[in-house]
């Protein structure tokens, strides 16, 4: 699957079903910037089995503040609407794998 770009009003139906990895990120982020290959080369692994969402804190501020993102990359996972884990900050590609499958 793609990843998609989520604004506030589309971010209770994007994770309301299965497993979603959303990242929430800034274009001026330097770590954000770091992320977003690792986040793409795991859409490619994972395809289907995971969504992954992307929301740009600056432009969505409701959704980021309503779940306390203080610190940018932010990465929170989601099964069916549940809020199932966060981390932060950049991390490689195995261990978001590795997380991300623990919810499969």
């Amino acid at each position: 699957m793609a990843i998609v770009n989520v604004k506030d009003s589309e971010f209770k139906q994007t994770v309301g079903q299965g497993v979603v990895l959303v990242d929430f990120w800034a274009p001026w982020c330097g770590p954000c910037k770091m992320i977003a290959p690792v986040l793409e080369e795991l859409s490619g692994k994972l395809g289907d089995s995971v969504t992954i969402a992307k929301v740009n804190v600056d432009d969505n501020p409701e959704t980021a503040g309503a779940y306390g993102v203080m610190s940018i990359p932010t990465l929170k996972l989601f099964k069916d609407g549940v809020d199932v884990g966060t981390q932060v900050g950049f991390r490689p590609a195995a261990e978001l794998e590795a997380w991300v499958k623990s919810q499969l």
